[in-house]
């Protein structure tokens, strides 16, 4: 046999009867050892290993379809099937598995499995039954037709003999006569019958009968056999909805017969399956496998035929890009892409990478960002899908593209900017149409998937053109609602915590909700990119802003943040979260809260338990200097008396240090040699605090669309707001039962070395018991005071 003879396309059916590719090999039908005997062995093409390996099981059914298919059943829920690329090749392992089973390779399925009961019952049959004999094809025979038909479905054996009868006599075209007289003469009782046949034929599972069936010949009266169903008072108008309501489109004219009868069958077919049939029950799920693969093939040979005309999908493209495209047709031709990418995903690997590839080289790309910024919501959402599995196949395509369109476009027509820009400006309440753009957008900026490409520069090159071109694009909104000095009527800020703002709105909160989650991610899978970014912008100061939102679910993607950034334990993320006193609004939300036991409660004491059990040195000297008189009345849990048991453990190994230490070299210890500490924290710490705004790393570039897109993003939610109604939620703001408020005072360049006269100030509004009868307590601590204290516990732990 030759090499051409043995390919075959291995497919396996999945949960939503669906078939999967498994790949492209080659086959034969070797003995493997006693155990496994004479199996089918299936070799990858391009790298010769095992794809497929499946006994020739003598009570295994097996069913040759269409001269080029082998499909079978191995367990309960795993079909298989081989898909040849040449008959002669399909025929020769036929002939191998009817010679195992004993069987005669000129029948189409070797055996059904059946239970004891019937195979006695058939063993009582004469030989000479090798088929039914059918009953005359008229008028006065069609309720014994409707009832033989009708009981041999619950047996195997005599379904395959029905099939084998049907298929010898041409009887289906002469039952398909009779539906017509009865139609003429309104013979409602046969019409009834011939609804019981035509269903019952089509749950005989026998691509050879569906061939008849769904010919142009044939299909239309079927459909009409099916209109007639006896439960029914009136009978459906199925082939009037297929021949006047549902239009075939030609977006550009097909040329092609073969393939425009193709596309009328499958459609039509699939029609039959979803619409006109029944749900199958769970002992018939299996009666309709047959019909499923015909769809599956018949999408195969759609997509196949499509790609190889270049012509055409040329012409599609021209007409998608011309400007002088009309709306409507401009939104049949992103539909018909849509539904011919859904198509490929029939195809195996191999075909499919060339038919992206064709896209890709055709500028589907650049075709996509054009009808992205297009206002019609039918056309933005197709395109999005369409979006969706061009990144499924293959980001690191999507990825190259816009790398080299940053290099020819302004930052804010690039094509990750139009997706950001639509996941922004999505009207769909629930924001449907964000989520699936996010999912989109963290693909595209997984590490993981930058690993196992040919560039290997191609992670760093990414992040670096993203963080540059894109990052500030997506932090615009959380930027806008989180500023110091713009005054909004939904703030859910409570006046005595000052000017900043927080989003009332639902919608407004989801869509934060949403950056937040991108942001969390870009923290855990990317290193020194975000890391430089949250230090440059001050980030998360303005994120915890958002603690103080109404929604909880917003306040707690912002707590979500600055938990991913501590588990990291980078001392570099804890200094600056100390210098900015970043805790501060932490420890009032959970004040706020007061004894409400909630998910915000226990997200904010498991952050503090982290941060105790991690022994995070910096981060709990900084927590019971500064907080711990307004936590110590806390004693629902131990987590706050744990970590001022830690802090005072750590001060007394310090002291007992110093202590064994000579008085000569111990009056001498701030004299150390600058060397001795550690580079990055010299760094922190020599920054002169009165150059305001100084970047702790080196600041990222900025563009013009950083400057311009908050302006943009600020009049696109200005006139959203005007269209909305009034926002009918009155949640009611958190309010602050414990025993002490700090005041959240500090600008947002304070973490950066400024303004360093703002102060923290604890107010004690209600002293908690053990206070020693203090009825108030202010601390004032500079930021050159706090930083003198963190460094001085740094070289005492040296």
């Amino acid at each position: 046999m030759s090499d051409t003879r043995r390919r075959v396309k291995v497919y396996t059916l999945n949960e939503e009867r669906q078939w999967d590719d498994r790949g492209t090999g080659h086959v034969s039908s070797t003995y493997v050892d006693r155990l496994k005997g004479i199996s089918l062995l299936v070799r990858a093409e391009a790298d010769g290993s095992l794809l497929l390996e499946s006994k020739i099981n003598p009570n295994t059914a097996y069913q040759k379809q269409q001269d080029t298919l082998i499909v079978w059943s191995e367990g309960e829920n795993y079909d298989l099937a081989l898909s040849f690329q040449e008959k002669a090749g399909c025929d020769e392992i036929w002939e191998k598995i009817c010679q195992v089973q004993g069987k005669d390779p000129s029948v189409e399925v070797t055996q059904d499995p059946i239970d004891e009961s019937e195979e006695e019952r058939f063993e009582e049959m004469p030989d000479s039954s090798n088929l039914i004999d059918l009953p005359t094809c008229e008028l006065g025979k069609l309720e014994e037709i409707a009832d033989l038909v009708t009981s041999v479905l619950s047996s195997p054996i005599r379904r395959e003999k029905l099939a084998l009868a049907l298929e010898n006599e041409g009887y289906i075209k002469k039952l398909l006569q009779l539906f017509q007289t009865c139609e003429n003469l309104d013979n409602a009782e046969g019409l009834h019958h011939l609804y019981e046949i035509i269903r019952g034929i089509l749950f005989l599972n026998k691509a050879t009968l569906f061939e008849v069936m769904f010919s142009d010949e044939c299909i239309m009266d079927v459909v009409g056999c099916l209109e007639y169903d006896p439960a029914l008072a009136q009978p459906k108008r199925h082939r009037e909805f297929l021949t006047k309501t549902a239009k075939f489109k030609e977006v550009i004219p097909i040329t092609d017969s073969e393939l425009r009868q193709k596309i009328h069958q499958t459609y039509r077919v699939q029609y039959i399956q979803d619409v006109i049939l029944p749900t199958p029950s769970v002992f018939e799920d299996n009666f309709l496998s047959t019909l499923t693969s015909f769809i599956f093939f018949n999408k195969v040979e759609i997509v196949s035929m499509l790609q190889e005309d270049e012509k055409f999908l040329s012409e599609v493209f021209a007409q998608l890009t011309d400007e002088a495209t009309d709306d409507d047709k401009r939104r049949e031709l992103v539909n018909f892409f849509k539904e011919f990418c859904a198509f490929s995903q029939t195809l195996q690997p191999q075909n499919r990478d060339a038919f992206f590839k064709t896209l890709a080289n055709l500028g589907i790309l650049p075709a996509l960002e054009i009808v992205m910024g297009m206002d019609d919501l039918q056309v933005r959402a197709a395109a999005t899908d369409i979006f969706s599995y061009l990144v499924e196949f293959s980001p690191s395509m999507v990825r190259e593209f816009v790398m080299q369109e940053a290099q020819q476009s302004d930052d804010d027509i690039l094509l990750i900017n139009v997706v950001i820009e639509q996941m922004i400006c999505d009207t769909d309440p629930e924001l449907g149409g964000a989520v699936q753009l996010m999912g989109l957008l963290r693909t595209l900026i997984d590490p993981e998937n930058m690993l196992a490409t040919a560039n290997k520069t191609e992670k760093s090159e990414f992040l670096n053109f993203f963080y540059n071109h894109c990052m500030q694009v997506l932090t615009a909104p959380l930027l806008a609602n989180t500023s110091e000095d713009k005054p909004d009527k939904d703030s859910s800020i409570e006046p005595s915590t000052g000017s900043t703002i927080c989003p009332d709105n639902y919608q407004t909160a989801q869509l934060l909700a949403l950056i937040l989650e991108l942001l969390t991610f870009c923290v855990e899978h990317h290193t020194y990119h975000i890391k430089n970014y949250i230090m440059n912008k001050d980030l998360l100061r303005r994120v915890l802003i958002l603690m103080n939102s109404k929604h909880t679910f917003l306040a707690l993607c912002a707590l979500r943040f600055l938990r991913r950034i501590i588990g990291l334990k980078d001392e570099f993320y804890n200094r600056y979260i100390i210098k900015g006193n970043l805790f501060e609004p932490v420890i009032n939300a959970l004040l706020d809260n007061g004894t409400r036991y909630n998910l915000l409660n226990s997200a904010i004491i498991e952050l503090f338990e982290f941060i105790r059990v991690e022994d995070i040195k910096s981060l709990t000297a900084h927590i019971v200097d500064n907080f711990y008189k307004a936590l110590e009345s806390i004693e629902y849990v131990q987590t706050f008396k744990g970590l001022k048991t830690k802090y005072e453990q750590e001060k007394d190994r310090q002291s007992q240090k110093l202590n064994s230490v000579p008085s000569i070299l111990r009056s001498n210890r701030f004299r150390r040699d600058a060397r001795a500490l550690e580079e990055d924290e010299e760094l922190w710490f020599n920054e002169d605090e009165e150059e305001e705004g100084e970047a702790v790393v080196p600041p990222i570039e900025k563009s013009k669309a950083e400057e311009d897109f908050p302006d943009s993003y600020e009049k696109f939610m200005e006139t959203k707001k005007a269209k909305e109604s009034e926002d009918k939620e009155n949640l009611p703001k958190r309010t602050s039962v414990g025993g002490f408020k700090f005041t959240f005072s500090h600008s947002a360049s304070s973490a950066n070395g400024a303004n360093g006269a703002n102060s923290k100030s604890v107010a004690a509004q209600t002293p908690p018991a053990g206070s020693n009868g203090s009825s108030s307590k202010n601390t004032t601590l500079s930021a050159t005071v706090a930083s003198a204290k963190v460094r001085q516990y740094h070289v005492l732990k040296k």
